[in-house]
């Protein structure tokens, strides 16, 4: 417990000092967000926001897990997996925020080179659980007590890395208006240090923890008006995180009810541009992903913050039940 807090509040500082030194760089670096000619025309004053601010909190996660490796190494190898998938995500992200700030567009890595990245990234992920046995082939279903479902090895693997690349870039699409993605994803870290403490893998909770911890710093930047967007770099890494962890916890089911804005954030944005192509020009929302259509709707970016928000800490309570039955 005690190193749970301390990683919580080591994250916290480490994120919010690193805010003080980084901004003020990547400012000088002219490293500034472009804006999609076919998103809101009021988000153009976000214009040469900084971006790649999700450094703060990979660096404050990386060095609290490092901390808790030396200081107390009980349990912390799933950590050093669950951050490595997560990193590896990173690192996609950050190729691709270069790209877009060397160019100065909003276009980075092309589809197809972000896909074979995360396959193959979540493919190494997997190996890693693998080989290490700490991946099991029986899925735990939440509110169904003591039942697991078997799944054959190759089926669990390709749906494993579909869900997984899935799930990271749901998580990329909800970062489209300030503190987004970061309050959204915060609740669910806090929702896998329950849950790994519980179920008796206090070691595993160190990575979330220092992560939420993470968040909360760079929320002091990020929320509206944010002073410093994430950028590909730290929400790739958040979905990573996610995905690491739920998997790492042989609970990948539970990613329905923690990540259901990150779902919904998806399927918005696939059946916005499936209709589209089947109506010929119609469309079912004002704008995809569904947080631009509240924008459109008249709500603040604010409003729609805490409403998000709010319906991921209800979901995780459901999730939590369903854990715990």
């Amino acid at each position: 417990m005690i190193m749970i807090l301390v990683s919580v509040l080591g994250g916290f500082l480490l994120s919010a000092v690193l805010g003080k030194f980084l901004i003020p760089a990547l400012v000088a670096l002219k490293a500034g967000q472009s804006i999609k000619e076919i998103g809101p025309t009021w988000h153009n004053n976000k214009a040469g926001t900084p971006t790649m601010g999700g450094l703060m909190f990979i660096a404050a996660s990386v060095l609290c897990v490092a901390t808790a490796w030396f200081a107390y190494a009980e349990g912390q190898f799933m950590n050093l997996i669950v951050l490595g998938l997560a990193l590896m995500f990173g690192l996609i992200g950050f190729l691709d925020d270069f790209i877009k700030v060397k160019k100065k567009r909003n276009l980075g890595l092309t589809g197809i080179q972000k896909l074979v990245l995360q396959v193959a990234a979540s493919a190494l992920f997997l190996a890693a659980l693998h080989f290490s046995d700490n991946l099991s082939y029986e899925l735990y279903i939440p509110f169904i007590k003591g039942s697991v479902w078997s799944v054959p090895k190759l089926l669990y693997l390709a749906a494993a890395i579909f869900i997984i690349v899935g799930c990271v870039n749901a998580v990329n699409l909800t970062d489209g208006i300030d503190g987004l993605a970061s309050g959204v994803t915060a609740p669910v870290m806090l929702f896998f240090i329950l849950v790994s403490m519980s179920a008796k893998q206090a070691g595993l909770a160190t990575f979330p923890a220092a992560l939420l911890g993470g968040l909360c710093g760079f929320l002091l930047y990020n929320f509206y008006p944010a002073k410093v967007f994430m950028g590909d770099t730290g929400s790739l890494f958040l979905g990573g995180a996610v995905c690491g962890l739920a998997f790492a916890l042989n609970m990948p089911l539970v990613l329905v009810f923690v990540g259901f804005i990150y779902i919904v954030e998806a399927m918005s944005d696939i059946i916005q541009v499936g209709y589209f192509k089947l109506s010929h020009g119609k469309r079912i929302f004002k704008m995809a992903p569904i947080h631009h259509h509240f924008e459109k709707c008249g709500w603040s970016e604010k409003k729609i913050w805490f409403v998000f928000v709010t319906v991921t800490i209800i979901m995780c309570a459901i999730a939590w039940v369903g854990v715990n039955i």
